[in-house]
């Protein structure tokens, strides 16, 4: 018989499930979106303790759990990694056994020095005496705590240790104690536009806009009105055959980008092209380019799949020496990243997502990769090739950025996670926590919370691959780049992780190691000279912003969105350290929101917690709050307009009084440059939103392209108030 645990019993198992999560970095208590306290379930706290590969089943399970816990640093010569800022002091814990190191003769037997990336190499002394000894299963283990030198350059080092037991090593990163390229901004602020590249087309798209329109697009901003950025959607990888996951922030890799955005005329074998696969790139490029005076939802898949045809056939051309020595270097410098993400496209084409290959498909050393091996290497290649073109056309794009006179260039925007079934999560899935997904709990704005189902890092794998799977995804997307926004970057410090199959406020915040995290994201920039800007909105600890800016990461304000208590906030009290905008993608352009047509779309969607009629009550008092400050400010002169042009006038009116702030950054919308109302996301949803399909439109509904903006009114008249005003 079974006899149910007395409360005492509860109690005891209760908190010492609580010890256990700490310990591990697991939050146990979290802020409801009313701003009250909750506290996580045991079963929540289960989940993701199992999901870190922590046993917290019976209380004999989490006694044990929680003493190997304790134990497993001093069972390690070094740790994981050590990421350190530079010009500061720092100590590195050194467990060896005692005899090791202890002793004026022993001492001679303990050598530690750095080999550094450079591969000179620097000794440093071994203290006599360990800071602290423990008996470690049967072994009396010191821990002796090394000082680094304060003077080591920026880069990836390594950290060695020899002794009698053997020897050790791990990753060290010295990384920048703040990014300089912040304080270029403090001196001179710029404003930029913010686009949805797929949604920007021109008279010579293929249906989706590409990367020879982003170009345009920034020597038309860059050149003709004084724009120092350009900001767009993420461009990573999607799946490698149609049809394609439609939201840029799902993709199946973060590291990679999407080839649907090449533009096939410009890769250079196009010209060599046989005339009947000529004609028939053309006809594709005909027929789908029918469709970009067109505002109905974009078709990725029809655009996908005849850019793929039509690049087979450019990928057959011969290259020339040079070209081919070109394609060669981008190769050898991606390295087995590159292999690997090839492999996958190679296999996921013909594999779909729960085919029962995948089953014995575990990572690209399985035998079904070995005995396909012939037949997978020429898809390889051609995924392969399909990257460098990116990388080509992505240089490209930057070049004509930087000639149009823009001060920084494109800006990059970095998605918080990838799609379960795609590649990042079969290549790096060592370093993935199985079993949860990341999302964000129940705010003022999603009160049912969010589930973005993207497979997090193991925050302790991750640091025992030397933050190397990091690194080399920031590298990839920063190569040619003049800034990178991390979305939700609040993730570098803390994420929500949702057990599967359960509700979003079903989860519990883990901690990450932001000073890692944080370190190696400013070390990279650095490297490449790119500006920083964090996504810092939603739930976070008031400190967050404040190591943010001490680290030179630019934080984000969104006007809607900054309040006191006693109202809107005045624009000199806006950050500094920031990209200041209007709105956001997830939310409806200027007009749309002035509107109310966010609590009417989340009402049709089922997305509130309360009636309606009170939302809209509550909406329709903070547009006035902020509207009535904006009028204080003359800013929005009573001139008797209406309808289309009233309309017009608040926007620039609202985009005058984000002008009057002091921050470094200052984005434009393109939907609102040019009266767009429609929301490009609601997040929380799914397909019973056309998410990421909306085209760029007017105010009357009809598509607008590239070639209509240099005399587009609203266009010319918001970018000029932005470049008189900067």
């Amino acid at each position: 018989m079974t006899v149910a645990n007395s409360p005492d019993q509860a109690t005891g198992s209760s908190t010492l499930l609580r010890e256990l999560a700490a310990h591990h970095h697991v939050v146990t208590t979290f802020k409801g979106w009313d701003g009250s306290p909750r506290e996580v379930s045991d079963e929540s706290l289960r989940r993701v303790l199992e999901a870190l590969g922590v046993a917290a089943g019976s209380e004999e399970e989490m006694a044990a759990s929680l003493a190997d816990g304790r134990l497993s640093e001093w069972r390690r010569t070094l740790p994981g990694a050590v990421v350190v800022r530079r010009g500061m002091s720092h100590s590195v814990a050194v467990h060896t056994a005692v005899g090791d190191g202890a002793g004026d003769e022993a001492g001679d037997e303990v050598r530690v020095w750095i080999t550094l990336e450079d591969g000179s190499r620097r000794e440093l002394e071994w203290p006599r005496i360990p800071a602290e000894e423990r008996d470690i299963d049967g072994t009396l283990t010191g821990r002796t705590l090394v000082p680094l030198p304060d003077d080591l350059p920026l880069g990836w080092h390594r950290l060695e240790v020899a002794s009698v037991g053997g020897q050790a090593d791990t990753v060290l990163v010295v990384t920048p104690a703040r990014l300089s390229t912040a304080e270029k901004l403090a001196r001179r602020r710029a404003w930029g536009l913010m686009a949805q590249l797929y949604s920007v087309r021109s008279s010579r798209s293929w249906g989706i806009g590409d990367l020879n329109d982003l170009a345009d697009l920034a020597a038309l901003s860059g050149a003709g009105h004084g724009a120092g950025f350009i900001l767009i959607n993420p461009l990573h990888a999607a799946e490698p055959v149609p049809p394609l996951e439609p939201s840029p922030y799902l993709p199946t890799t973060r590291r990679f980008f999407n080839p649907l955005y090449i533009r096939v005329e410009d890769v250079p074998e196009y010209s060599y092209l046989s005339d009947e696969a000529r004609t028939q790139a053309e006809d594709s490029a005909r027929t789908l380019g029918a469709a970009n005076r067109s505002a109905d939802l974009l078709d990725r898949d029809a655009t996908y799949a005849a850019k793929l045809s039509a690049l087979e056939q450019v990928f057959l051309v011969p290259r020339s020496i040079a070209r081919e020595q070109q394609f060669e270097r981008f190769c050898a410098v991606e390295g087995p990243g590159l292999d690997n993400f090839a492999l996958w496209c190679a296999l996921a084409e013909n594999l779909p997502p729960g085919a029962p290959q995948w089953q014995e498909i575990t990572g690209p050393d399985s035998s079904y990769v070995r005995e396909h091996e012939s037949v997978l290497a020429p898809r390889v290649l051609f995924y392969k090739w399909l990257q460098w073109i990116c990388d080509q056309q992505l240089e490209t794009v930057q070049s004509a950025a930087r000639c149009a006179g823009m001060s920084i260039g494109v800006v990059h925007d970095l998605a918080v996670g990838v799609h379960p079934a795609g590649a990042d999560a079969w290549m790096l899935r060592p370093v993935l926590a199985p079993g949860v997904s990341v999302g964000a709990p129940p705010d003022m704005f999603n009160q049912q919370g969010q589930d973005w189902s993207q497979p997090p890092w193991h925050p302790e794998r991750l640091a025992d691959a030397g933050y190397l799977p990091y690194r080399d995804m920031l590298r990839t997307v920063l190569r040619h780049a003049g800034g990178i926004r991390v979305d939700h970057i609040l993730g570098l410090f803390r994420q929500w992780w949702i057990p599967a199959g359960s509700a979003p406020s079903e989860g519990a915040y883990v901690n990450f190691d932001h000073e890692a995290l944080i370190g190696i994201l400013a070390l990279e920039a650095e490297r490449t000279g790119a500006v920083v800007i964090g996504e810092d909105l939603g739930v976070f600890e008031p400190w967050v912003q404040e190591y943010l800016g001490e680290r030179g990461v630019l934080g984000t304000s969104i006007l809607w969105f900054e309040q006191t208590e006693t109202g809107p906030r005045v624009p000199e009290e806006y950050r500094q350290g920031a990209l200041t905008t209007v709105n956001t993608h997830d939310l409806p352009p200027a007009a749309g929101y002035l509107a109310g047509e966010h609590v009417d779309l989340r009402a049709s969607l089922g997305l509130l917690s309360r009636p309606v009629e009170e939302e809209r009550e509550m909406d329709a008092a903070a547009q006035e709050a902020l509207l009535s400050l904006v009028r204080d400010r003359g800013l929005l002169p009573d001139s008797g307009a209406d309808g289309a042009e009233k309309i017009q006038q608040t926007v620039e009116a609202l985009h005058s009084f984000i002008l009057q702030t002091p921050s470094v950054l200052l984005g434009v919308s393109l939907t609102d440059a040019v009266g767009e109302r429609q929301t490009q996301n609601q997040p929380g949803t799914g397909d019973e939103y056309p998410n990421w399909r909306i085209p760029l439109c007017g105010p009357d509904g009809q598509a607008i392209l590239l070639d209509d903006l240099p005399s587009n009114d609203r266009f010319n008249s918001l970018a000029d108030l932005m470049k008189r005003s900067i």
